[in-house]
């Protein structure tokens, strides 16, 4: 096993560098390195910048028109976007329902969807948590009744992020009730302009609307949306909570969140001294850093098992819950670097534009927001109990 970059991937960082820092519009890596709130069209605007140079898909192969990078290449690209301020790509669309479409959808469906995912055509959101049915996901009730060439869908998802933007949603729907609870679940696309269709928002407790409820009611699906077989999709599901997992490790986001910890460490003082020369913040620092380093190596590990064509297993699960819990505790010593002037929360001055003098220093009006926002990382994608749980089993036999 090899944890060292190549030469020629080398290279490759440095011509990802070059990009991001020459393309990306500077409005937006000024929000995203600020912690500011993004709008849609910022999404939209780099992936379609990306998909100018042909590199919309980093994850897809190239007869879908996607990059074929290897996983490697895929983990510098990540890193160098990150650290230079680029906004996270959108997974619904691209590293989500894509890869089930790829892997279990019909050749109209992946001519269909497809291309507009990867052009930023189309927005996607998911419908897979409902009340009642979120960790245990097989517990979902969301109907779809067949009706000659049409499904009737009524029920109700919720935790949809960024649903209010959306164009389709890929759904988990019971198809059948007389059997176990994993083997009566089908996998529909919808179109979100259908008739019954509510999205209602959730606001969330730092002030933001980035997710939903959203229910149907008699809502009708052709049954060309069906992905795959009736009655399969739990097998669908599956497979695609393994590409969320890999996914959430943020591991180019928490080296530049750590990064710009450091710097305001640096900024702040205590007792008349820089804040991170302070020995006992300096020791939560490091600590921090440490399960980063360690982070990033089994990462890599897991990388060149991929580039060795050995798929993850239950390590997508250590990559879930380290990734989310050093992402939190950065975003605690955020908070705490500055004090009680992570206190006055003004939800506007998270806007681009704003205008009016901070309370404190510029660099704290978003800490306690994002502190906040970043306490879901531990519950979503299959909450950090639910990974334990296949790590013991799948690991250690337990």
């Amino acid at each position: 096993m090899n944890l060292d970059f190549t030469a020629d991937e080398q290279a490759f960082r440095e011509e990802v560098r070059a990009f991001v820092r020459d393309q990306l519009p500077a409005p937006i890596r000024h929000k995203v390195l600020n912690g500011l709130h993004l709008t849609k069209q910022d999404h939209v605007t780099w992936q379609r910048t990306l998909h100018d140079q042909g590199w919309g898909g980093p994850s897809w192969p190239e007869r879908f028109g996607g990059t074929g990078w290897d996983p490697v290449r895929q983990y510098i690209f990540e890193e160098e976007c990150a650290a230079g301020g680029a906004p996270r790509l959108i997974p619904f669309g691209l590293k989500m329902v894509a890869p089930v479409i790829m892997a279990f959808g019909n050749a109209t469906q992946q001519q269909r969807y497809l291309p507009k995912i990867l052009a930023a055509e189309e927005w996607w959101c998911q419908g897979y948590s409902e009340p009642g049915a979120g960790s245990d996901l097989a517990s979902l009730r969301t109907r779809a009744e067949r009706i000659g060439d049409r499904y009737i869908v009524n029920g109700q998802k919720t935790w949809n992020t960024l649903g209010q933007h959306a164009d389709w949603i890929f759904c988990l729907v019971r198809t059948d009730l007389d059997v176990k609870p994993q083997r009566g679940i089908s996998f529909l696309l919808i179109d979100m302009r259908t008739p019954g269709i509510t999205v209602r928002p959730i606001i969330t407790m730092d002030g933001a609307h980035e997710v939903n409820e959203v229910w149907f009611e008699n809502v009708e699906v052709p049954v060309e949306n069906l992905v795959g077989e009736e009655n399969q999709g739990w097998t669908y599901a599956k497979f695609l909570l393994g590409h969320e997992r890999t996914n959430i490790a943020g591991i180019g986001i928490a080296k530049r969140e750590l990064a710009r910890l450091k710097r305001i460490a640096t900024i702040e003082r205590k007792r008349g001294r820089p804040l991170i020369d302070d020995p006992l913040f300096a020791a939560k620092l490091a600590e921090v850093e440490i399960d980063l380093t360690a982070l990033e190596l089994t990462n890599l590990r897991v990388l060149s098992a991929e580039a060795e064509k050995r798929a993850p297993g239950p390590e997508a699960s250590i990559l879930k819950i380290k990734g989310t819990e050093i992402q939190q505790a950065i975003t605690e010593l955020l908070v705490q670097a500055v004090g009680p002037y992570a206190l006055p929360y003004r939800r506007e001055a998270l806007e681009a534009g704003y205008q009016q003098d901070p309370v404190g220093p510029a660099h704290a009006a978003s800490l306690a927001a994002n502190y906040l926002n970043m306490r879901k990382l531990s519950i979503y994608g299959g909450s950090n109990e639910i990974q334990k749980n296949i790590i013991s089993q799948q690991m250690l036999g337990l």
